[in-house]
């Protein structure tokens, strides 16, 4: 499908790479870079990264002599100019390409005020796409007001929020609050699509309603989906598609017990976690952090902020 927006030719289907990389899996770059090359195989053309993802190796590696296009959105969470110029220019250069097709303020907890409080990072990213090297400036958030603000600005010509049917992980509102927030961004033509439609995995026991919900979001035409397997890129497809999914393509990609772990010992209390968690899913508790199973979506956001590596997805 062509967005209206940017121009871009997008499949509904997005290649999320965050699971692969050291925030969670931790996955070699060859072994993620065999999964995203089957996906464009598959006929998927859109990848979703970000700076601290760390999976360009991975991206790079599979789209090696690969002779189609390849849609590849990134994203930073740096605030001022200088930074994100160097962001832009590490995903350039890492990913080996011309021109990074969407870039994103990586905000997924910012306030409503992230415009002004990263008006030199947004600058960068405007100037960056008069230049040819970025195609088109967005934002990723699961904040219900930054959807807002989002839509009513004119400089901003992609939106990736977080969305799913329960509103597990979205900030700010509930779940009807961010369905209407989305509704005004599509009436205000921006190009949408979502994250976290399975929950981080909490909803994967009803993954075609799951799906269904979302694909039923007026404006929602492209949906980002984490993936490790090839297991799980089979079930994808295969859900996108319509197609049957056999009991035993089933049992392989249930639901996985991956959890997060706080190694007690090595935590200081700092609160540094607390602070960097989307979902309210940290908390300090008997001077250790703590978290809530309930509220935490797996998205792997709190582990670069301990210094004492006491964080791990196990």
């Amino acid at each position: 499908m062509k967005w209206q927006r940017s121009g871009l030719e997008v499949t509904e289907l997005c290649f999320g790479t965050l699971p692969m990389g050291p925030l969670q899996l931790g996955q070699t770059p060859e072994e993620s870079a065999t999964i995203i090359r089957a996906a464009l195989q598959a006929g998927v053309n859109f990848i979703d990264t970000a700076q601290s993802y760390r999976t360009y190796a991975a991206i790079r590696q599979a789209k090696a002599g690969w002779p189609h296009r390849v849609i590849i959105a990134s994203k930073s969470q740096v605030p001022d100019y200088g930074g994100m110029q160097q962001a832009v220019e590490e995903a350039l250069r890492e990913l080996d390409v011309d021109r990074v097709d969407i870039f994103h303020l990586h905000a997924p907890r910012a306030s409503a005020n992230v415009f002004e409080e990263r008006a030199g990072a947004l600058q960068c990213l405007l100037d960056c796409r008069k230049k040819g090297l970025v195609g088109a400036v967005g934002i990723s958030t699961h904040v219900v007001q930054v959807v807002e603000k989002a839509a009513a600005h004119e400089d901003i010509d992609v939106i990736f929020p977080l969305i799913n049917r329960t509103g597990l992980g979205i900030v700010g509102g509930s779940l009807d609050d961010m369905l209407r927030a989305i509704a005004r961004a599509h009436d205000a033509g921006k190009d949408l699509y979502a994250m976290k439609v399975f929950g981080g995995g909490n909803l994967l026991d009803d993954r075609e309603e799951a799906l269904r919900f979302v694909r039923g979001i007026p404006g929602m035409q492209v949906i980002a989906m984490g993936m490790v397997t090839l297991a799980e890129l089979e079930m994808n497809l295969k859900l996108f598609a319509g197609e049957p999914i056999s009991s035993d393509l089933l049992a392989r990609t249930a639901k996985a017990t991956k959890k997060l772990k706080i190694l007690t010992h090595q935590c200081k209390a700092c609160g540094d976690c607390v602070e960097a968690c989307p979902n309210g899913a940290l908390s300090l508790v008997d001077g250790h952090s703590q978290v809530d199973e309930t509220r935490c979506i797996l998205c792997g956001y709190c582990a670069p902020h301990c210094l004492q590596f006491a964080i791990r997805m196990v």
